[in-house]
């Protein structure tokens, strides 16, 4: 759990400077990769990439020992993360309810830290590992195709294709059971997991910078945790400490919810004049 919540928060850190580089990149031309490719330009998208690297491998150490649906939970409260660090760096003022939020997400995580067993013996079956390709190829295409989108649909679209998109590397970190090269270049969940990780990138970066991020944000929390937490229990063998079942799906629900409360900082400022304090004006 102490992985999982520092991968919770070098992803949460990471919004906050992503946010901003992709908003400050410009709509420009060239479809969602030429818009990837600008925001690589900026220092701070770097900086977020550098640190999404980090809570990678946080991740990975997580989901090798934890339950799929308490790491999706731990990484959704990255909002609380991000919430907390816009308020600090960017003089983004938090409400009340706000706050009351993030404490809902530490409550959730608490209750999920309590209930949750270790992670399920079930490697997976091939079957499982093709339909996770597939869905990284359909999620690659639709990352592709994003700026060809329109309508209020979008920006939750985007975002719950994202949130599928890191949901399908939660889910392969866990069928990858060798890494002897051999065995990685025959598994499909090892493409799976490239493919997936860079559609979800493609898709954050364009709905950080079109249409209502704060739908976006809701959607891709949704897209991270449900369906890979399904798949864990389901096909995966995830399981909670004897009867406690209850207490690990209150504070995954929880968790969540506060998440959700939270979306709206998944958007950066929408003027250039809000830096981080202390520091000069531009990028």
């Amino acid at each position: 759990m102490v992985c999982a919540l520092g991968a919770a928060v070098c992803f949460g850190t990471a919004t906050v400077l992503q946010a901003v580089a992709a908003r400050q990149a410009g709509p420009g031309g060239g479809g969602e990769a030429a818009l990837l490719l600008r925001a690589l330009r900026q220092w701070r998208y770097i900086a977020g990439l550098g640190l999404d690297g980090l809570g990678f491998l946080f991740q990975i150490v997580a989901l090798r020992s934890l339950p799929i649906y308490a790491v999706g939970a731990a990484l959704a409260a990255s909002l609380a993360v991000t919430a907390v660090v816009a308020a600090r760096l960017l003089d983004v003022r938090l409400r009340g309810v706000e706050w009351g939020a993030v404490g809902v997400v530490c409550a959730g995580l608490a209750m999920l830290g309590l209930a949750s067993g270790p992670e399920g013996g079930e490697t997976g079956s091939d079957t499982l590992r093709w339909v996770m390709l597939a869905v990284a190829v359909g999620l690659l295409l639709l990352g592709l195709a994003g700026g060809r989108l329109s309508g209020p649909a979008r920006g939750l679209v985007l975002g719950l294709g994202a949130g599928c998109g890191f949901g399908v590397v939660e889910v392969t970190v866990r069928l990858i059971d060798s890494l002897a090269p051999v065995d990685l270049l025959t598994n499909p969940a090892a493409y799976a997991l490239l493919i997936g990780g860079g559609a979800a990138f493609i898709l954050l970066t364009s709905a950080l910078q079109r249409g209502s991020v704060t739908t976006a944000t809701a959607g891709m929390v949704l897209g991270e945790t449900l369906g890979p937490a399904a798949i864990g229990v389901v096909w995966l063998g995830d399981r909670t400490r004897e009867g406690m079942a209850w207490l690990a799906i209150l504070g995954f629900a929880v968790a969540v919810a506060g998440a959700l409360a939270l979306a709206r900082f998944g958007e950066a400022p929408e003027t250039e004049t809000a830096e981080p304090k202390g520091q000069p004006t531009g990028r």
